[in-house]
């Protein structure tokens, strides 16, 4: 664990940096906004797709894969809703709560870290995870927010939904570089170089970034977002190794993958989610700051584990 607890030490030394940039003021939050965007919109578009043109759709969409991971954060989110409503959380804020539990920062933090951890090939995987978080389980805490608000399930929540995924780069990035795939078009070097310029800000970028929103998130609500840290870093990644390892037994590389992308803390954009509809915010930054930064630890300790699979 130890040495790889020090290979993962670089990529959190740089979230620190980020922190330390955002709580002195050096790195204003307007400043943070603008970088996020940039990483988001740019840097980060251009890895997954540079990455994405480069596989076929039939050699990553694994059945298997996609049943296992699905099932496991089914009953994850299923957990965490059910302890919320005994708890007589409204409806909007026990929906905010599940995807807490089983929403990673895996475009920020998953992409960078695992890519060089575990290898290019590890992207695969991935790109199937991000795909799965955004279009069934974004799209499910729009319906579940929206719908408790007395609306009902109207073709504008349905219209709403389906915006929100055109208009996101990752699922733009990953469409686009499998089509450019799917019709073996030559890469031209300019552009290769272009975009392996851009994505190179990618890893310093989202993990500055990461930092920096840190600095401005609080630490209220700490028995439920403590709860919540647990349900991401512990009970998730249990789940998907259950799913993946006993149930439904996944490709085993793959499989590690899907373990790892499972232990990562939980992901800002469920913040920003909860802000857009202020729900429980305080509470999901709580969240996110205390999963952060105890993953420093048992990110390590479970990629550690999953090496000796």
């Amino acid at each position: 664990m130890w040495e790889i607890f020090l290979k993962t030490c670089p990529f959190f030394a740089v979230i620190g940096l980020g922190y330390w940039a955002g709580r002195t003021r050096f790195f204003t939050e307007e400043a943070t906004v603008y970088l996020t965007k940039f990483v988001f919109y740019f840097a980060l578009s251009a890895m997954i797709f540079r990455f994405a043109a480069t596989l076929e759709l039939k050699d990553i969409l694994d059945w298997t894969f996609v049943k296992a991971y699905l099932a496991a954060n089914i009953t994850v989110y299923v957990l965490a809703t059910l302890v919320a409503m005994a708890r007589s959380v409204p409806v909007a804020e026990a929906a905010v709560e599940a995807q807490c539990a089983v929403i990673g920062n895996v475009g920020f933090l998953g992409i960078p870290m695992l890519a060089i951890l575990m290898g290019p090939e590890a992207v695969a995987p991935i790109i199937i995870i991000i795909s799965i978080d955004l279009i069934v389980f974004s799209s499910l805490i729009v319906i579940l927010i929206t719908g408790s608000k007395g609306n009902g399930l109207s073709l504008n929540i349905l219209r709403t939904v389906a915006m929100g995924l055109v208009k996101n780069p990752m699922i733009m990035s990953i469409v686009l570089g499998l089509v450019w795939s799917s019709y073996a078009l030559p890469m031209p070097q300019p552009v290769e170089e272009f975009l392996t310029l851009l994505g190179a800000a990618a890893t310093p970028g989202a993990l500055f970034a990461i930092g920096a929103s840190l600095a401005s998130k609080s630490a209220e609500r700490m028995s439920v977002a403590v709860w919540l840290s647990g349900l991401k870093l512990f009970v998730h990644p249990a789940a998907v190794a259950v799913a993946a390892l006993l149930i439904w037994p996944v490709e085993p590389f793959a499989a590690k993958v899907m373990i790892a992308s499972a232990a990562l803390p939980v992901a800002g954009n469920v913040y920003i989610l909860a802000q857009h509809y202020n729900v429980a915010p305080q509470r999901v930054s709580a969240s996110i700051l205390i999963s952060t930064i105890l993953s420093v630890v048992t990110l390590a300790a479970i990629i550690a584990w999953i090496e000796t699979l």
